[in-house]
């Protein structure tokens, strides 16, 4: 007899221990249908409400009068205070990230560890161990900085050095952090992103959607820290050398808003985010914006063919917030 014809019979069995065991048929129903209640009913309405704080959308969504630049590999517009896609185009399609890809490194870090906690840099972390036209802090080997000063080289410069100091600090080495970044990934629902590095220089498998970097950077968002090193204009970082010298780094915002060579959009306020850019990725950039209720937005672009047209698109979705009812 296979195991699935058993299946019946162990059904039998139970239901008349069920009813043996409450003395009377009667009963044997409302137990069953309180169990079901219990354990089946539960997990359903669970389900359902890990997407009530969400936006979700299964397809493209347009803004009335809006076109958008479709030469663009994605974009999209999110009502964090709405929970609803205002506007859509190829969220679900995997694209190369970029550095873009250390929203994730952040959220692994703030996660993990405290930013009070003094990371060593090891030699294949250091800056000299980059393409020379990688974008880096200057971190050298032996240097003793906090967690806290690494996120803002990475979020703010754009560092790939600061990048691989906390993956190997957090994770023990990139691999490991890989791993926990993907780990996390899943975790957020963000299904179509699998991550190799820290830093996003170009791999061919490392990709995610528009989508899952909304996830990402929604989740960013909920961390005080995360906030206050996206929205400064710039950051001193205290560093001790090797031997013992203590040095200072300053590290900008890479956005064009916050640098001041792109003009701001009118149609919120940008807090701020991250930009990323590689041959293959394009140029990409996530923000953290407010409209003059208080009320947040996140606007993604990725894959605009050059800087001033990245800003040119942002600026062009985030002018439609007022238009959206």
């Amino acid at each position: 007899m296979k195991c699935i014809d058993k299946i019946p019979i162990y059904c039998c069995v139970i239901l008349s221990a069920v009813s043996l065991c409450t003395g009377c048929k009667g009963k044997t129903e409302p137990i069953i249908a309180e169990y079901e209640h219990e354990n089946y009913n539960r997990n359903l309405y669970e389900g359902r409400l890990y997407a009530e704080d969400l936006c979700v959308s299964s397809g493209n969504v347009e803004i009335e009068g809006f076109a958008g630049d479709v030469s663009l590999h994605a974009a999209a517009l999110f009502d964090v205070n709405k929970c609803q896609v205002d506007y859509a185009y190829n969220m679900h399609e995997k694209l190369y990230p970029a550095s873009t890809t250390k929203i994730l490194t952040a959220l692994v870090a703030l996660k993990s560890c405290s930013v009070d906690e003094v990371v060593t840099v090891s030699a294949s972390a250091a800056a000299a161990s980059f393409p020379a036209d990688a974008s880096v802090c200057g971190l050298r080997e032996g240097d003793r900085l906090t967690m806290g000063a690494l996120l803002y080289g990475l979020l703010l410069e754009s560092g790939n050095d600061n990048a691989a100091a906390i993956a190997e600090y957090v994770g023990g080495d990139i691999e490991g952090f890989a791993a926990m970044m993907n780990a996390q990934a899943k975790e957020l629902r963000a299904v179509n992103t699998n991550f190799t590095t820290p830093h996003g220089l170009h791999d061919e498998n490392h990709y995610t959607t528009a989508y899952d970097l909304y996830l990402i950077f929604n989740e960013c968002i909920k961390y005080e820290e995360f906030v206050n090193i996206i929205r400064v204009s710039s950051y001193t970082a205290d560093i001790t050398d090797a031997g013992g010298t203590v040095r200072q780094e300053n590290w900008e915002p890479t956005s064009f808003y916050a640098r001041g060579e792109a003009e701001l959009p009118h149609g919120a306020s940008v807090i701020g985010g991250k930009t990323g850019y590689t041959g293959e990725a394009g140029n990409c950039l996530v923000l953290l914006n407010q409209d003059n209720g208080g009320n947040s937005y996140i606007s993604i672009v990725m894959g605009a063919d050059s800087k001033p047209l990245l800003y040119e698109d942002m600026s062009a979705i985030i002018n439609q917030i007022p238009n959206i009812q």
